[in-house]
């Protein structure tokens, strides 16, 4: 006996005889990696191998004499390909295949077809497959590159390989069998090639496949992807099997293209329901902002023994608890991600710092973003982003500096929270400074979002000429959220030469959005009363059919959300609410609270004003907030829109009379209303 593993088999090909000596050991190089012992029991005639050391296994002995051995036959390198080889021993193998005649062989050309795709060499399997010896290749090589071709992005090649196997005859003719067609159609689906899909799925029913499961699914997915869900319910409802991806993918059209009622419905009539369904639902309703009911049906799908909770489930409840300003749902979310021990990964972690952030804990965020161990971007970013929305900027400043010193290189998202932070805290000069270095020390060039938050700056901080010098010199034309940042700007300290110059370029932009700085100008017109030009911008409104998001509002009690719109008068317990703001009023008037009406955008006289804003949504909250905790609790609500400067006044004096901390998160950020002072120094 004889000891070989120590040897290092440097040989770049497999060599095969009648007899097996010695020197004819190549079976495995150096170059492969596979396990040999696996592989010798597949070997009738071979009792022993041996291994170079340097592929970690243990050398075994074998004897001096001949072995009888066969010639390789197509099982025997089946075995090695199916122990997917690297490119090199990859291209031994073929070598080898060629050599020995076996080209013509179908299942070995499939296989060596699959490995080369598997290694990303895309051209060598090409050429296997152009230069198939028979007539043509068999329909099962067809299907390999049609498949592969179909998981590659922007490629037309499936169908063009489709289409080229249509065009053969005679003894060359190719029948397309079910995979073909659900290679086909599924390649469709993610080329964006509605017209060849009906085209496919027309020749599908002409060939009697209409029926097969795997087919029906990959249409079905294909009308999905185009929103012609009548097509996709008409092709499901023709199925005479259907499996959960078949109800699977017709609820996810629903879901991503709005449609929830009809998803619910389908949802109901789901046989099986598993973790995919319920993620699906759940996106869905969150998808289209029915964050409430994105909630109720996580809690419905934890009634559910069948099924768990998966990482992007648990992302998508904290978004919407997020936007609910849900705060004790998300906080009882992180309890339960704890309990059961799912592994707080950059995405959950991430989640939970905005989360936390916008439900106006951003000492709970910090303390997510300090326990996380190796810090990313993401959750760099939102957490500058959530001290930002804060009016915190010179700690989102600290934070985006420690996350250079970390090493963490930011992206466009970071500095847009970088700005925004800046623009809340009026920190004009480090605003300009990350504006103008952000290319040179970071590779980011500045984008119109980045412009439109430093002119928002410059606006707010009252620089509305130099703000309106870099709209001039920007790199690029400016889009309606430039000068909408620059018409507020203008609203707030009450330029209405500039208004008016804002307006006009507006008009001449295409945006299906440009109502926004029409709502925004008709305000500025109210506030100075000059009504003949409000009614002229109102007209513009009705002309263009553009009119203004109503104001909404929602408050947490007791777990529950609730949802207040301007003048509701579908809360069930409205009148209470009503009763209890008509006392708010008359105990904020006995210090001295009187209504600002000059943002009211109609010319009614001064009562009817009063009245207008009295019934806006976040007072409704508040009175609703008042009579349902007990004295002493803090109250947050979440608001739609900007906070009115009536509003604002008003929630001042109410934190003053009833000894309340009041939190509210509008679009423009968070105000933290204690003893009569915010926290945004009025500056919002």
């Amino acid at each position: 006996m004889r000891t070989l593993g120590t040897k290092k088999h440097k040989f770049t090909a497999f060599t095969f005889s009648s007899t097996l000596t010695k020197p004819q050991i190549h079976v495995i190089s150096k170059a492969i990696t596979l396990n040999p012992i696996a592989v010798s029991k597949h070997f009738r005639f071979i009792t022993y191998f041996s291994f170079c050391s340097s592929n970690t296994f243990p050398s075994i002995s074998i004897p001096t004499n001949p072995i009888p051995i066969d010639l390789p036959n197509p099982r025997t390198f089946s075995i090695l390909l199916n122990q997917r080889p690297k490119l090199s021993p990859l291209q031994q193998i073929h070598a080898q295949v060629v050599t020995q005649a076996l080209s013509s062989d179908a299942s070995l050309t499939a296989s060596l077809i699959h490995c080369y795709l598997c290694a990303k060499n895309h051209p060598n399997a090409r050429i296997l497959f152009d230069h198939y010896p028979s007539p043509s290749p068999p329909i099962k090589l067809w299907n390999v590159m049609i498949r592969a071709y179909s998981k590659m992005q922007n490629s037309q090649e499936p169908i063009h390989l489709f289409l080229r196997m249509l065009t053969l005859d005679g003894p060359m003719q190719v029948v397309p069998d079910e995979y073909t067609f659900t290679f086909v159609i599924t390649s469709c689906s993610h080329q964006i090639s509605l017209i060849y899909g009906e085209i496919v799925h027309g020749m599908v029913v002409k060939s009697g496949f209409e029926s097969n499961l795997y087919v029906g699914n990959s249409v079905i997915n294909m009308y999905s992807v185009f929103a012609r869900m009548e097509d996709a319910r008409k092709v499901f409802n023709q199925m005479s099997e259907r499996d959960v991806f078949s109800w699977t993918s017709l609820l996810g059209g629903y879901a991503k293209h709005g449609e929830m009622d009809r998803a619910c419905e389908l949802f109901d009539m789901m046989p099986v329901r598993n973790d995919v369904s319920w993620a699906v639902m759940i996106s869905g309703f969150l998808g289209c902002g029915r964050y409430t009911e994105a909630l109720t049906f996580f809690r419905n799908m934890l009634c559910d023994d069948r099924v768990n909770p998966n990482e992007a489930v648990l992302v998508c409840v904290l978004s919407a608890c997020a936007h609910l300003g849900a705060l004790d749902q998300g906080n009882w979310i992180h309890l339960y991600i704890d309990k059961i021990g799912i592994r707080q990964s950059s995405n959950i972690s991430t989640a939970l710092i905005d989360m936390y952030a916008k439900c106006g804990r951003i000492d709970c965020a910090s303390r997510v973003f300090n326990g996380i161990c190796k810090r990313d971007v993401l959750s760099f970013t939102s957490m500058i982003s959530g001290l930002s929305y804060h009016g915190l900027g010179k700690d989102a400043l600290r934070v985006f500096y420690q996350m250079l010193d970390e090493n963490v290189m930011p992206n466009e998202i970071t500095i847009l929270g970088v700005l925004n932070g800046c623009s809340h805290s009026g920190l004009v000069e480090e605003g300009s400074s990350i504006l103008a270095n952000m290319e040179s020390l970071w590779g980011i060039a500045p984008k119109i979002e980045h412009y439109g938050c430093y002119i928002d700056l410059l606006g707010r901080a009252g620089y509305l000429e130099r703000a309106l010098e870099v709209v001039k010199t920007m790199p690029m034309e400016p889009d309606i959220v430039i000068w909408r940042a620059l018409l507020s700007a203008s609203r707030i300290h009450h330029n209405v030469n500039l208004g008016e110059q804002i307006i006009s370029h507006i008009g001449q932009l295409k945006s299906s959005d440009h109502h926004g700085g029409e709502v925004l100008l008709s305000n500025l017109y109210a506030s100075l009363g000059r009504w003949e030009r409000v009614t002229e911008m109102r007209k513009l409104m009705v002309d263009r059919r553009s009119e203004s998001s109503p104001g909404c509002s929602w408050i947490e009690i007791n777990g529950l959300v609730h949802e207040f719109r301007v003048a509701d008068q579908l809360h069930p317990q409205i009148v209470e609410i009503r009763n209890k703001l008509n006392e708010i009023l008359k105990r904020l008037s006995q210090i001295g609270y009187s209504a600002n009406t000059m943002q009211v955008s109609f010319d009614l006289n001064e009562e009817e004003k009063e009245q207008a804003v009295a019934w806006h949504s976040e007072k409704l909250a508040i009175a609703f907030g008042l009579m349902s905790t007990e004295p002493g609790t803090l109250i947050r609500i979440v608001k739609n829109l900007r906070t009115c400067e009536d509003c604002h006044s008003a929630l001042k004096a109410i934190s003053q009379v009833y000894g309340r901390e009041i939190v509210v998160r509008d679009r423009s950020r968070f105000h933290t209303f204690i003893e009569g002072d915010c926290s945004c120094k009025d500056f919002w």
